[in-house]
């Protein structure tokens, strides 16, 4: 049964850097595509960015592009979520989700099959 772990949220200063990192297990497929989800109190939970496990290929929302940066390490069946300049409004609980496919097109609109439990990010000074 497929599992998604996720881990390295906390508390954060404007402006500082978190990892987080998404651990998998259970696929039976080499293909797939991992996302990071985020929702704030009171707000929508809103796609972040995602990969493709297969090709690396990417895409992120356009709030967040120069800042964070995502990547997989296949090996450790991780995909990671590297967020620097965090913001005030970065503040939410992330998520990570899985469903199968080759690469990312739309990739933040599609149904996702598989969710973590998630992890509180607070960026506070």
């Amino acid at each position: 049964q497929v599992q998604l772990v996720e881990s390295g949220g906390g508390l954060v200063q404007p402006g500082g850097s978190l990892r987080l990192s998404c651990a998998q297990s259970g696929f039976t497929l080499d293909y797939y595509v991992i996302g990071w989800f985020r929702q704030a109190p009171g707000k929508e939970r809103e796609g972040v960015s995602c990969i493709s496990v297969s090709d690396g290929s990417a895409y992120y929302k356009d709030s967040v592009k120069g800042r964070f940066t995502i990547s997989r390490d296949n090996a450790n069946n991780t995909v990671y979520l590297e967020m620097n300049s965090l913001k005030v409004e970065d503040t939410a609980v992330y998520y990570c989700a899985a469903y199968v496919a080759f690469g990312v097109y739309g990739c933040l609109r599609r149904p996702y099959a598989y969710w973590g439990q998630g992890t509180q990010v607070t960026v506070s000074s």
